[in-house]
């Protein structure tokens, strides 16, 4: 057999953790780089910001994952080209070349151009701004205590931007723990005064699931306080003052948004190769457009199919199911055998809004409330990397049912570092 293949695979994302783990050992030597040394379960990164549950129970160090595959070597950097014509790398730490390339980089949060808003709102993209909106979150609570009174209504007002999964299941989140957790911690805050806002512009929250999950988030968030705004949109915010298209002014120090997402380009590839989104143009086997060594899988992948003629939507399910076709497909290529081309089954979605209550659409029928919650919570811990971090967080979410409270209200940050969006 011929020597083994040197697959290089940016980004340790689902794409990238389970193409490294099914790629053949025989076959390939895998070089995986990401610029941090773990992998981050994003499903659960609101349940890290609302101190729902710790951030190493849904952060997995890479090393530690690949730990018994010897085909494997993990360098910690960022890909800053491609050389597509040399079959080169250069990243922050020196180059490397491959055989084959596979771009995992997912997608980063789209402010859509504005400046302002990218510099004072938070993002909830990563493991690291989960912990930075609990720091902020909890320091906040503090200086209500003791803030002029002109001052607490700004600090008062929580807005998150975008009423996809990850914005509905935050507001949810908040004010559960508004409804149950901090008015016992805070005792000599007026609650009643705490505001969560979602703004929205589409019509309806969870827009790209059933009517009938719309109907049911929309009736839930009301019903625990949540203030909507739909069809509303974000002019521009300087940290105090967030401004709306209808000409309303919200006074606020905390702005989450979740409103949209971008590709993380890499440089090296010709604009006609980007689809809109920063999403690169693959082929039924995730070949990028003119690249036969160069793959993409997972969010930053743009494949038109007679089911998706605009693509996959942007979930785990697509990222895991293209990183398994394609380790089965390079070593078609390799064995020279045909490929198969990727046909994406969809299995339907969710969004869980709060203690007993949950949306599910799937194929053949959809549901809510408790026993939807409970599929939820189901299938997210499938997901979980190990049994380990399994349990921690099935205990976590058993203790804060049965106490409707977590003990994990740390503010972790030095005092300079405490953030500086919004205050």
């Amino acid at each position: 057999m011929d020597t083994k293949k040197k697959v290089i695979i940016v980004g340790g994302g689902f794409a990238g953790i389970h193409l490294t783990r099914k790629l053949d050992e025989k076959l390939f030597d895998v070089l995986l780089i990401d610029k941090l040394n773990h992998h981050q379960f994003q499903p659960l990164f609101y349940q890290v910001a609302t101190s729902q549950i710790e951030p190493s129970s849904i952060s997995f160090p890479l090393r530690n994952v690949f730990k018994r595959k010897r085909n494997v070597q993990i360098r910690l950097a960022e890909v800053l080209r491609v050389d597509k014509f040399n079959n080169k790398i250069t990243t922050s730490i020196g180059e490397f070349d491959y055989d084959y390339l596979v771009i995992a980089t997912g997608c980063k949060t789209n402010f859509f151009g504005n400046q302002n808003i990218s510099q004072h709102a938070f993002t909830l993209k990563s493991t690291y701004d989960a912990i930075t909106i609990r720091n902020h979150i909890l320091q906040t609570f503090e200086k209500v205590i003791s803030a002029r009174e002109e001052e607490k209504q700004a600090l008062l007002n929580l807005v998150i931007v975008g009423a996809g999964p990850t914005g509905v299941e935050l507001s949810g989140a908040f004010a559960e723990i508004k409804n149950n957790v901090l008015p016992r911690d805070y005792r000599g805050i007026d609650f009643s005064k705490f505001n969560i806002l979602l703004i929205e512009g589409g019509k309806d929250t969870l827009g790209n699931m059933s009517n009938k999950a719309k109907k049911a988030s929309r009736k839930y968030l009301l019903k625990m306080g949540v203030q909507l705004y739909t069809e509303t949109i974000v002019k521009d915010y300087d940290g105090t003052e967030l401004k709306l298209n209808n000409g309303d002014i919200i006074q606020t120090k905390t702005v989450i948004w979740a409103a949209g997402v971008t590709g993380n380009k890499i440089e090296g590839f010709s604009a006609d190769q980007f689809a809109p989104g920063n999403r690169l143009k693959v082929d039924r086997i995730n070949q990028v457009q003119g690249c036969p060594d160069i793959f993409a899988v997972g969010d930053i992948a743009f494949m038109e199919t007679p089911n998706y003629p605009k693509a996959h939507p942007q979930v785990a399910n697509v990222a895991i199911n293209q990183a398994r076709f394609l380790a089965k497909n390079l070593k078609s290529l390799q064995l020279k055998k045909p490929t198969t081309p990727f046909e994406y089954k969809d299995y339907g979605s969710m969004a869980t809004i709060g203690r007993n209550k949950a949306v599910v659409d799937l194929p053949f029928v959809r549901f809510k409330g408790y026993f939807a919650w409970l599929v939820w919570m189901f299938l997210h811990l499938m997901l979980i990397l190990s049994v380990k971090n399994k349990l921690i967080i099935f205990i976590n979410w058993a203790w804060a049912y049965i106490t409707k409270d977590t003990s994990l209200r740390l503010i972790l940050s030095q005092k300079k570092e405490v953030s500086e969006k919004g205050s």
